[in-house]
């Protein structure tokens, strides 16, 4: 099963929204083929594992291990439970249910059904954090949410106005690994999110530059439409989507998706809203201050990777407060990344 979420890790940024699944198929305590989900719309996990296996005539004797329950209806794909009992697999065990209302314990009862022996529950708390995301997204209707923001050594995220240079474009903090690390986050993210003050102070483009991958949905925060149209955010080389009050639809720029939202009434969670209805399964937010703040107080976060650079401010616009249980420190040339996740 821990082989199976190592593969599965290899569909993060492209399965969604379907999950990322791993699978592998061990005959003779020997593992004869294994898979993970393909990127969306194609093969799910189980029928890449049973398609690799070379000498099909061992599936009859073997055992297939999940990281999730199969899936036991038709979508962009048949249904993964058929193809099990189709090729005769007697033994399935599988890490944890899945929560999806059209599967829910479906795909395990018709594999049970059909004479498989079926066990649940294998290395359950490493699927249940291997799938946070997929999982989130059922069981609670939002986004798996990450806070992300860097701060200076004595807590400020963002210089004084009078500081930056006349020039629209971000004021670092961290340094060039930790800034790739963060390109390699974006890439893994269904979305990404930055309020206004963000986006008018750095111009900032929210897309992938120093890793490859799928670029995420950008969501931008702007009440007024205050935000140029010469900005990078408006570039229409990804998805965007820009949340207003302003429903005069003449303001609209062409490729840009405009949802309107009370900007009076609990923001975060009208956002959380209109990103399940959009299927975005996770989001990184990146700011600023007032955003990422609005998210903690509303208890609408799931993990935090906060980076504390070297240099000091002295004066500017403070980091935002978090309560949460660190789950890991760790060192990057001359920053510091702490995780911290909302248990």
């Amino acid at each position: 099963m821990l082989r199976c979420v190592q593969i599965a890790n290899n569909g993060l940024g492209i399965t969604a929204p379907n999950p990322m699944v791993g699978a592998l198929i061990v005959c003779d305590n020997t593992i004869i083929g294994e898979g993970f989900t393909s990127a969306y719309g194609g093969s799910h996990a189980e029928v890449n594992a049973i398609n690799s296996v070379k000498n099909s005539s061992l599936l009859k004797s073997s055992t297939l291990y999940v990281t999730l329950e199969p899936c036991s209806h038709y979508g962009k794909t048949p249904p993964c439970a058929d193809l099990i009992i189709k090729m005769g697999i007697p033994r399935v065990v599988i890490g944890i249910k899945d929560p999806h209302e059209k599967v829910a314990g479906n795909g395990i009862k018709k594999l049970e059904e059909a004479g498989c022996e079926v066990k649940i529950g294998v290395l359950q708390k490493e699927c249940l954090e291997h799938h946070k995301r997929f999982l989130t997204f059922f069981t609670k209707r939002r986004p798996y949410i990450i806070l992300k923001w860097a701060e200076t050594a004595d807590g400020f995220i963002a210089p004084e106005p009078t500081k930056r240079e006349e020039e629209k474009k971000p004021y670092w903090i961290t340094n060039t690994k930790s800034r790739q690390l963060v390109h390699k986050w974006r890439s893994e993210e269904a979305g990404i999110l930055a309020g206004t003050k963000t986006v008018l102070a750095d111009n900032p483009q929210l897309n992938l530059r120093d890793w490859a991958g799928k670029a995420p949905t950008r969501i931008v925060l702007d009440r007024s439409l205050k935000i140029p149209s010469d900005f990078h955010v408006f570039d229409c080389k990804q998805k965007t989507i820009i949340c207003t009050e302003i429903t005069d639809r003449k303001a609209d720029i062409e490729g840009i998706t405009y949802k309107i939202i009370n900007f009076n009434s609990d923001v975060p969670q009208q956002l959380c809203n209109m990103m399940y209805e959009e299927q975005i399964q996770s989001v990184i937010i990146e700011g600023g201050s007032q955003t990422l703040q609005s998210f903690i107080e509303a208890n609408l976060w799931d993990e935090a990777r906060i980076f504390r650079g070297a240099n000091s401010f002295t004066k500017g616009i403070a980091a935002p407060k978090i309560v949460g249980h660190t789950q890991q420190q760790i060192q990057i040339l001359t920053d510091q990344l702490t995780i911290v996740r909302n248990d």
